[in-house]
């Protein structure tokens, strides 16, 4: 089989196909920049009390994401089981992938929370300044209550949206972002009879709002997670079905945790550089990541329009499932990039006035609009891949793209031939152009192959192919 191109597609199924994907990917994409607006509002607000509230904010934000974000990674093993399930009209597999899910998200937060507690020894090892180490480590250890919820609000998050499911989601996290605005208020400024708390005010508003979206999931979405969640299920206990997520997943977590660290070292590279050189790096990757929200979302819903079309035996459906995330993807990201490319300097001035910092930033803006459409064709590929059930390769093309080709380029183009900060984005642009292309030919060529549904229980894909026959 080949694989078939957006203009080999019949234009109804086409036409059918984007307002799928459109419908599940935009509330998707809009979850993102809500879940991103808590950390900005977070920033924003105890940056009106001082500035090591402030550093300390950002540096304890870094330092649990840094930690959290490979939990969520593996939870992202959800996107192909259920979604194929779903596809397969499989609701017992529904319903064991995700009691699955929540009992490995109470199973993380175990390790996850024991890799908070030395956050001031290791912050400490880095050289990060001591007047801010103190605060950012308590930030830290009170946003580790918020572990549990966090994780077991992807669990259903993943599995809602593999049901296209979205509006719960959309509801709970504007809810949310209100909540913690005001508990900010109340907490940080020490309103209402509440002590000022500073940037620990915060972390208490971010554990709070951990918990209360979980509850609010719960509650807006329970109609469809209801059928799914009880009776609690015996065989969601399984140990082999548990290792068998737990191996799809991990390599997800891996890449998150490469991805992650490539961008962290380069912001450490960048201070080698100088302040200013941190500053105009940070106005650059805020607009870049910003708009990566959009193919996030593609990426998302690339991952469940696979899942569906596997799970249910078609495997034209998943490469015209795959085309139109991948077109539609690079399209919103041209876009972007055109945007970034004619206007820099306007961009800069938004987010500083002081013309060092600005100039910095301008010169840095058109190279992340060179790398946009990288950008999006890597993360829409990644997502079809996930919906296949294939996982490993994206980490493995991680390493070599990021770490083994950007990496050296941005050291050597950095500070060899004293490129400064744009040689260090250069670098990165080097690296996710690598790794875009080797992910399409990955995507292409299992497109083209046949493409078997996952089976977490020995029985799951006899019952399916049974059903097929």
């Amino acid at each position: 089989m080949t694989f078939i191109w957006p203009q080999r597609v019949l234009s109804s199924s086409l036409k059918a196909e984007i307002r799928q994907l459109l419908s599940l990917a935009l509330p998707v994409a809009l979850v993102q920049v809500g879940l991103m607006a808590m950390g900005v509002v977070d920033t924003i607000m105890v940056g009106r009390v001082s500035a090591n509230g402030l550093a300390a904010v950002a540096l304890g934000n870094l330092y649990y994401f840094s930690v959290v974000v490979s939990g969520m990674g593996i939870l992202m093993a959800l996107d192909p089981v259920v979604a194929q399930a779903v596809g397969a009209g499989d609701n017992l597999g529904v319903a064991r992938g995700l009691q699955r899910g929540l009992v490995i998200a109470g199973g993380l937060t175990v390790p996850l929370t024991l890799a908070m507690l030395p956050a001031s020894s290791v912050l400490t090892a880095l050289h990060q300044p001591a007047e801010v180490v103190p605060v950012a480590a308590r930030y830290v250890w009170v946003c580790t209550p918020g572990v549990l919820p966090f994780l077991a609000f992807v669990v259903l998050r993943q599995s809602l949206q593999a049901m296209h499911r979205t509006l719960p989601i959309v509801v709970t996290i504007l809810t949310a972002n209100l909540a913690n605005a005001g508990l900010n208020w109340v907490l940080i400024f020490g309103r209402l009879g509440f002590p000022p708390l500073g940037a620990v005010g915060a972390a208490c508003a971010t554990s709070i709002s951990r918990w209360l979206m979980l509850g609010l999931l719960l509650l807006a979405g329970w109609k469809s997670l209801r059928p799914f969640i009880a009776p609690l299920r015996r065989d969601a206990l399984a140990p082999r079905p548990l290792a068998r997520m737990l191996r799809l997943g991990l390599p997800i977590g891996a890449q998150y945790e490469l991805e992650v660290g490539a961008f962290a070292a380069i912001a450490l590279l960048m201070g080698l550089l100088g302040t200013r050189e941190i500053a105009g790096h940070q106005i650059a990757i805020n607009l870049a990541s910003l708009t990566f929200m959009v193919p996030l979302g593609v990426s998302s819903a690339a991952a469940v329009r696979v899942g569906h079309a596997v799970g249910r035996g078609d495997p034209r459906g998943a490469r015209r499932s795959a085309a139109v995330a991948l077109l539609a993807g690079s399209l919103f990201m041209s876009l972007t990039a055109a945007l970034f490319l004619a206007l820099p300097g306007p961009l800069a001035r938004l987010y500083t006035g002081e013309a060092g910092v600005a100039a910095i930033a301008a010169a840095l803006i058109p190279i992340a609009g060179v790398f946009q459409v990288f950008d999006g064709l890597q993360v829409v590929s990644i997502g079809a891949l996930r919906g296949m059930g294939d996982t490993s390769a994206p980490m493995v093309v991680n390493v070599l793209g990021f770490w083994l080709i950007g990496m050296p380029v941005s050291i050597f183009l950095a500070f060899t031939r004293r490129g400064g900060a744009a040689g260090l984005w250069w670098g990165m642009v080097l690296g996710l152009a690598a790794v875009a292309i080797f992910l399409l030919a990955r995507v292409r060529g299992r497109l083209g192959r046949e493409m078997p549904p996952l089976a977490m229980d020995e029985e799951t894909a006899e019952v399916r192919m049974a059903g097929k026959a």
